[in-house]
């Protein structure tokens, strides 16, 4: 592809957006380097690397290569027999993790390998873990070596470590002993790598040493004392020999890597490569882009399409096609109204998905294979080569004519603009002519007229417009194929506040023909319009017709089912009824024979016909149908007193009247501890003597004291809660949060005393469970379980 044309449909920005997304040195360059390709295969070989990288992405998540380090020097220097300095090997172990990385991403989560473009690469990175593990036990940083990188250097690091220690004791008691009057600090410093003491320059005669420097005004000299010359001599010649192990250990762990000088230049190669595609990949998934379809035939089909450089949050999809049914697409419409941008986006697409970029758009849409893409967009005027607009979009227009074919993609933006409207638009209709003879797929905006009747005239060329909502004076930025756009000139202009007489004098000014056809236009959008919204309308009853069809479609089909389970259920408890009618009808016939063998009296015969007929009754009970329960009737207020029994039909209980009716009915009844108010409508008088469920009250928590008529809330919570909770295994929160509820239940249950269960153990329990029984106002006493009641291991609670 031409530089100009990379340069003008600002192809470097979607390189940079794809730098930034590499990880590693060599794969930002890789990314810098690439350009559309030509040829189909490679680009499809491109785009499935893409898509692969693209699903590995989603399903697994980030890769970083950010250790693939560029190590090509090294390796060549180690080909030729060199040893590496510690960054150097460190950069290799970095670059041995990441193939290691790699290798694990490969990966999917159940340890499988997935079978894709891209596993080729993974399976031949050699991570080569014996020597980054070495590398990296030898090798702390850059400039530190690890003291157990050898024998030989632990020693030599631990004898420099005593002799440093000698050294600071001899100066020490020196500092601070009978040297300390002639020094100008107590402290101990180095010089030229050697410890010295700064000496007052009139006390150098009582120091007997070595001067090795001098302060700036001369008052002080940095004197080694004589006494730990030979100390630091050998602290010297330790140093020596620790750089010589160093070196040696570098030169071997060079010689165990320069073994792999092979493997080292491979995973460099694919780490980079990899790099490469995942970030192509990571482009794709910020862009939410697509995968496209290539073609030979040069068509370009683009499904909601969004220019990448704009905001994906703002930017209006458009649909685009060129190549199929037309060669040649004339779009027109007013200023800013998204011409230009569509021009740039089937530009832009091609130069993406011909270098193996995802496109931002919808699945399946589809670009051709273009050997050139040509631009002519924007001014370039140039005035040191004397170029107006015009003579420069001339030039570019020349220049494209000259070299453009059949394989080439050619992009006008106002074709013919910067001189004569009558001109220009003759020299562009030529323009477009020669190229449409010629078969080349071309994209042209215009404001001219003579451009839109040329593409309503000629077979195969296509018209085209950027909508324009001339109420608010906004374009929608909507691109619509096979609609002619108007400019809107007069619209706007009166909109914007021009007065009706000069708009009126303009339009004097239009001849007869040219009037007519943007009246034609106008109309034509306006029934679009009409069309479109009546479209959008049939299309949602259409929508909510389906709607309702599958919801009648799911209902109908859960009445099938619930029907035949019906009927299951039905036959099935016909079986059983039939077989029980069998089994007690040969029961019966056996009776009646033993009644005849053994001469029985007619007293067992009826007894054994009362059994049948007891078993035929419990069967029509069973099958009758539950008879509804009557709405009660309505109390008046002489009917009722205090001290009566009544059930709320509201509440569901039962209690006792505590006060007469008022004027509106109202009146207080006690429910075990609470007291209501209720209407007496809300209410149904009981028979305290046919009251169920007294005598089983009598055999919970009251014992075999008589229920009250406050207490009768409680019957049921009688029936099921326990005397006894077991608070073992759990913590202290949640022991005392299941206690909390349980004592609630208990006491208005009426239960005298209950039995907690908490175990002995630390007695942490147990403490917590007493601190929070002195808490509670209901609780009349509390006491450890006596001998036979679980000693230490319970607490016996009694209520108030």
């Amino acid at each position: 592809m031409n530089d100009r044309v990379l340069r003008i449909l600002e192809y470097h920005k979607i390189i940079d957006m794809l730098v930034d997304k590499a990880s590693s040195a060599p794969g930002k360059e890789l990314c810098q380097k690439l350009t559309p390709m030509t040829d189909i295969s490679n680009i499809e070989e491109a785009q499935q690397q893409t898509a692969d990288a693209f699903t590995r992405l989603v399903k697994g998540g980030r890769i970083h290569f950010s250790g693939n380090k560029d190590i090509s020097f090294s390796i060549k220097s180690l080909e030729i027999g060199s040893a590496l300095s510690a960054s150097e090997l460190l950069k290799i172990a970095a670059s041995l993790s990441c193939a290691a990385r790699a290798k694990a991403f490969a990966r999917s989560e159940r340890g499988e390998e997935i079978t894709d473009s891209l596993q080729a690469y993974f399976e031949n990175l050699e991570p080569l873990t014996p020597l980054q593990n070495e590398i990296t036990r030898c090798i702390i940083s850059e400039e530190e070596i690890a003291d157990d990188a050898s024998s030989t250097l632990k020693h030599i690091r631990r004898s420099i470590g005593l002799t440093n220690e000698k050294i600071h004791n001899q100066l020490t008691g020196m500092v601070n002993g009978s040297y300390r009057t002639y020094l100008q600090d107590a402290v101990i410093t180095m010089r030229n790598n050697r410890y010295c003491i700064p000496v007052k320059s009139e006390h150098k005669g009582n120091v007997p040493g070595m001067i090795h420097d001098q302060s700036s005004t001369g008052s002080t000299l940095f004197i080694e004392p004589a006494v730990i010359v030979n100390l630091n001599n050998q602290l010297k010649e330790l140093a020596m020999q620790e750089q010589e192990e160093i070196e040696r250990i570098l030169a071997t762990l060079s010689a165990s890597a320069g073994e792999h000088t092979e493997e080292l230049e491979n995973n460099l190669r694919l780490l980079t490569k990899l790099d490469f595609i995942f970030a192509r990949a990571g482009l794709a998934v910020d862009m939410n882009a697509s995968r496209p379809l290539f073609n030979m035939e040069h068509s370009i089909n683009i499904r909601k399409g969004r220019h990448p450089l704009l905001d994906k949050k703002n930017v209006v999809p458009i649909d685009i096609c060129l190549g199929k049914d037309f060669d040649l697409l004339v779009v027109t419409g007013p200023n800013t109204g998204g011409k230009t941008v569509s021009l740039k986006t089937v530009g832009l697409f091609t130069l993406m998905g011909q270098s193996g970029l995802h496109i931002p758009a919808l699945d399946r849409s589809e670009l051709g294979v273009f050997t050139e893409v040509y631009a002519d967009i924007g001014d370039e005027q140039s005035i040191e080569q004397n170029l107006s607009t015009f003579s420069a979009h001339m030039t570019n227009t020349i220049s494209i004519l000259k070299h453009a074919d059949e394989n080439a993609l050619c992009l006008f933006d106002e074709l013919g603009a910067g001189t004569d409207p009558t001109e220009g638009a003759a020299l562009a209709i030529a323009i477009l002519k020669h190229l449409h003879d010629k078969g080349i797929r071309t994209m042209a905006t215009t404001h001219y007229s003579e451009l839109k009747v040329f593409a309503l005239t000629t077979s195969y060329v296509e018209n085209a417009c950027c909508e324009f909502d001339v109420e608010t004076l906004r374009p929608t930025y909507r691109l619509l194929i096979g609609i002619p756009g108007k400019s809107n000139a007069f619209a706007i202009s009166s909109k914007l506040g021009l007065p009706d007489e000069i708009i009126a004098s303009a339009k004097e000014h239009i001849s007869e023909e040219d009037e007519s056809f943007e009246d034609l236009l106008s109309d034509l959008e306006t029934s679009r319009r009409t069309i479109e919204n009546e479209q959008n309308e049939i299309q949602r009853y259409k929508a909510e017709v389906e709607s309702l069809k599958k919801k009648l479609e799911q209902k109908q089909e859960r009445l099938e089912a619930q029907k035949d389970k019906i009927l299951r259920e039905a036959n099935e408890e016909a079986r059983k009824i039939l077989q029980e009618a069998k089994d007690v009808a040969d029961e019966t016939i056996r009776d009646f024979q033993k009644v005849n063998l053994n001469n029985a009296s007619i007293k067992d015969l009826e007894k054994a016909r009362t059994k049948v007929r007891d078993k035929i009754s419990e069967k029509n009970t069973k099958l009758a149908a539950p008879a509804e329960k009557p709405t009660h009737k309505v109390l008046k207020p002489n009917q009722i007193k205090p001290g009566d029994m009544v059930r709320v039909v509201s509440m569901g209980l039962k209690g006792t009247v505590s006060s007469k009716p008022d004027a509106k009915g109202d009146l207080f009844v006690q429910c075990g501890i609470i007291r209501s108010k209720v209407n007496i409508k809300d209410l149904v008088l009981i028979n305290e003597d046919a009251m169920p469920g007294v005598s089983g009250y009598k055999k919970g928590f009251g014992g075999g004291s008589k229920s009250s008529g406050s207490g009768r809330i409680g019957m049921s919570k009688t029936a099921t809660i326990s005397t006894e909770i077991n608070l073992l295994g759990k913590t202290v929160d949640e022991a005392l949060a299941e206690l909390d509820k349980y004592l609630d239940d208990a006491y208005l249950s009426h239960a005298p005393s209950v039995r907690i269960v908490h175990g002995k153990g630390t007695g942490a329990l147990r403490q917590a469970v007493q601190q929070y029984l002195k808490r509670i106002s209901y609780v009349k006493s509390y006491h450890l379980g006596e001998f036979g009641e679980g000693d230490a291991g319970v607490t016996i609670a009694e209520f108030k």
